[in-house]
């Protein structure tokens, strides 16, 4: 309960920045919107409709108090309601972070597991080397690769990820590869890394040396022995990771033209369509808010002693 009364005042005061983020924007927002009909009365006009002649603190409870019942407004440069045009983009980027944390978790821990059990060894030395590279180039950059070795030179998946509500399961997988591809890279150094870390440093611990003189296989003591007590860490590591699709996509959905929520956010700031950007940047606080809380509640649950003070 402590935990998810932290979550909802994190969310309010993100809520909070948000919203005065995209009032303190240098310009006027009539004016943006009017562009040459600008006249003063035009201007006068607008503001009334927009509400911007209202204090701030008014604006606020009045935007909150919609959001928190899914009313996020009417985009200013269409008239549509912004929840119903951002349902079937969020739809999207979290079908791509769903794709890449199934194929990234499973293989972030199988190979933090395998590089910790054969610590020292070459697999584990090109397992570090590998992930450190990964770690380092960013995926934008991975993504403009892919693109050019996989997708032009050999022709095997699109250069655009256009995918619409009629696209089927299996071809939604076909065209989403790249950009899951690129996400997969580099998350997978980080949370690998973390499992390599964690599980090592419980290795070391005097219960597990008492195993291993007790006679008992190393892949038995790995798995049922040191992993539990080493999934506080790895949690959080994941849910950071998972958190880190949802909000870093943005730039991945831009390489690939794809129709996801970061893409909305991206135009709608070219636009200055302010009910769009307010919307976008709650629903990823939210997802990042939600995420690291859930983490936290593993990690007290796969971990007692966390429950109590020390």
């Amino acid at each position: 309960m402590q935990r998810a009364a932290l979550g909802l005042m994190t969310l309010w005061a993100a809520s909070v920045l948000i919203f005065a983020g995209t009032q303190i924007l240098p310009g006027d927002l009539a004016q943006a919107v009017l562009q040459n009909n600008a006249t003063p009365e035009n201007v006068a006009a607008m503001r009334h409709e927009l509400g911007l002649d209202r204090p701030a603190i008014e604006r606020y409870v009045e935007w909150l108090d919609h959001a928190a019942h899914g009313d996020f407004g009417r985009s200013l440069v269409n008239q549509r309601d912004v929840a119903h045009d951002l349902a079937p983009r969020l739809y999207n980027t979290l079908f791509l972070a769903a794709y890449a944390a199934l194929v990234a978790v499973p293989l972030a821990v199988t190979l933090g597991i395998a590089a910790a059990a054969y610590e020292g060894s070459t697999f584990d030395s090109i397992a570090n080397l590998t992930t450190l590279l990964a770690i380092s180039l960013p995926e934008y950059f991975l993504g403009y690769l892919f693109i050019k070795w996989i997708a032009v030179q050999l022709g095997w998946f699109p250069v655009l990820a256009n995918v619409t509500p009629d696209t089927s399961l299996f071809a939604r997988l076909y065209l989403c590869f790249l950009p899951m591809l690129s996400l997969v890279l580099v998350i997978v150094a980080h949370m690998m890394r973390m499992t390599r870390a964690s599980v090592i440093a419980v290795m070391e611990l005097p219960y597990i040396e008492m195993a291993f003189i007790k006679g008992l296989p190393k892949w038995r003591i790995m798995i049922r022995h040191a992993l539990p007590n080493a999934l506080a860490p790895i949690i959080n590591v994941i849910a950071l990771n998972l958190a880190y699709l949802i909000v870093g996509v943005v730039v991945i959905e831009q390489v690939f033209v794809y129709p996801g929520l970061g893409q909305s956010m991206v135009d709608a700031v070219a636009k200055r369509d302010v009910p769009v950007v307010q919307a976008c940047g709650l629903i990823f606080a939210a997802a990042f808010i939600t995420l690291n809380l859930t983490a936290d509640i593993l990690a007290l649950i796969s971990n007692p002693r966390l429950r109590h003070p020390r």
